[in-house]
């Protein structure tokens, strides 16, 4: 058999001149080769008699059920007429050594009779699998209190809990040369774009890497601009969420060992949804979807449209308001820029604090950190006392985003819009803002484009998008599609 050069380089690691078990079913011989792929203290040996036959059964007891294993064991060291049909209806056979290195890596065990040149790889796996715990970063009021897991048929079975339909399906692929993982393709048949599909399996098809260990590390090498401030994948942990974005037409990437999915293709007002603006009323979703849009304008141009205004454009602020702010910086020796650029990161300071403590002590550091600091840095004159209000409300409003990675890009983009404006005044403010809108309007997710349906215009997605109308007008297409 042909290997690839990956193949013979891991063969050459073992030492080993083969890809397969000794022909002549050696024993000791074929256990010493898997000795030699596993030089580990948790590989065990069994020593059984299999039909008058010395056999020997191997594991790595922190992957496998050791109650399996000990039926197994009674089973087939017990003489009966028909066990080697029952070997062969609970075994699969192989002689392939990379075959039963990832057998025994999956938490199986391998059954190795004298005499016999193939092994026996026995199903008895008992991964580490957590119980389904309510979400802890996309929060819900009234959505499912329920997560994601760290295993894909867990994660699988959660969609099927939503999707109750045989169009539902799923494509399940390796990634990874060395520590492979399961990527599961989850999609809904009729309803996906084919060449989404295709698309979407060529991208993992192209990943060459020795390691995947989580979904985030899986969508950054498939996105298709890493150097644009803003995210062109989506990661959830709310199965309700995802049920809904299958049903949408897209497709769903479920990665082993990772507590969240990947949703593609997206644009950019899927970063402003949330599940719970489907279980609130049409007016109530609506308001809620609008404050959001406000926190993001608030979230990049409030400390730079204050430093403009302050550094150049101060002729367009009231007269009152003028002299107010005029008092309070009047012992304040810094510009604006200056004053904007502590704070700012002064408050990522405590964010990122307040994210590595444990979760009794970050709240207690998070206030009595905010408040210390700011009322200090106001008295020694460092800041002013507007300044505080507005890094305050900037702060507020990036809480306000629903979606982590938008929010932390927006936190980054509004540095060099300080800048701008601390250099240009409002005029650096039009050109950032003419940047970012060219920029985002030459983004695509999977053909298409990433500032639907602002551009193009789509007038039926408006309906769910700053404003969301009436379910029963919002799914009236689908109803009708149903009828049919």
């Amino acid at each position: 058999m042909d290997y690839s050069n990956q193949q013979k380089k891991r063969l050459r690691k073992y030492n080993l001149r083969s890809s397969v078990l000794h022909t002549e079913g050696n024993l000791i011989e074929n256990f010493n080769i898997i000795q030699r792929v596993f030089p580990t203290s948790d590989l065990v040996k069994k020593d059984i008699v299999v039909k008058d036959k010395q056999a020997i059964i191997c594991y790595l007891s922190s992957l496998v059920d050791e109650q399996k294993i000990g039926q197994f064991i009674n089973t087939v060291s017990s003489y009966t007429e028909d066990i080697e049909l029952f070997i062969t209806n609970n075994t699969i056979r192989t002689n392939q050594i990379l075959d039963i290195e990832t057998a025994i890596l999956n938490g199986n065990s391998i059954l190795l009779v004298e005499g016999d040149p193939v092994a026996f790889v026995y199903s008895c796996g008992k991964l580490p699998q957590r119980a389904y715990t309510p979400p802890s970063i996309d929060n819900s009021l009234r959505g499912t209190k329920i997560s994601f897991i760290e295993t894909v048929q867990g994660n699988i079975t959660l969609l099927r809990r939503f999707i109750k339909s045989r169009d539902f399906q799923v494509k399940e692929v390796e990634i990874g040369n060395e520590n492979k993982s399961t990527v599961a393709i989850a999609y809904i048949d009729g309803l996906v774009d084919e060449d989404l599909l295709s698309g979407v399996e060529q991208d993992i098809s192209k990943i060459k890497l020795d390691s995947i260990i989580n979904a985030n590390h899986l969508a950054q090498l498939i996105e298709r601009n890493p150097f644009s401030p803003f995210p062109q994948y989506f990661t959830t942990e709310r199965p309700d969420v995802a049920a809904t974005t299958l049903l949408e037409g897209k497709v769903v990437l479920i990665v082993d060992r990772s507590s969240e999915v990947i949703i593609l293709p997206i644009n950019f007002a899927i970063f402003f949804k949330t599940i719970d603006d489907y279980s609130a009323r049409a007016m109530v979703a609506s308001f809620n979807r609008i404050l959001r849009v406000i926190a993001f304008f608030l979230t990049i141009f409030l400390p730079g449209i204050y430093i403009a205004i302050i550094s150049f454009n101060y002729e367009i602020v009231p007269l009152k308001l003028l002299l107010s702010i005029g008092e309070s910086r009047a012992k304040v020796p810094f510009d604006p820029l200056f004053e904007a650029i502590v704070m700012e990161i002064t408050l990522e300071m405590l964010r990122e604090a307040a994210i590595r403590l444990p979760a009794p002590i970050s709240t207690t550091v998070g206030i009595v950190g905010g408040i210390v600091i700011g009322q200090a840095a106001v008295q020694a004159g460092i800041v002013s006392n507007i300044m505080v209000i507005v890094v305050a409300l900037t702060a507020i409003s990036s809480f306000i985003i629903p979606n982590y990675e938008m929010a932390s890009s927006l936190r980054v983009i509004r540095f060099p819009i300080m800048i701008m404006a601390s250099l240009f005044g409002l005029i650096g403010l039009i050109v950032s803002t003419m940047i970012l809108m060219i920029h985002g309007l030459s983004l695509t997710s999977y053909n298409k484009p990433y500032t639907l349906p602002f551009s193009p215009i789509n007038r039926d997605a408006f309906k769910d998008t700053i404003i969301r109308v009436p379910l029963n007008y919002l799914w009236k297409k689908q109803n009708k599609r149903n009828e049919e």
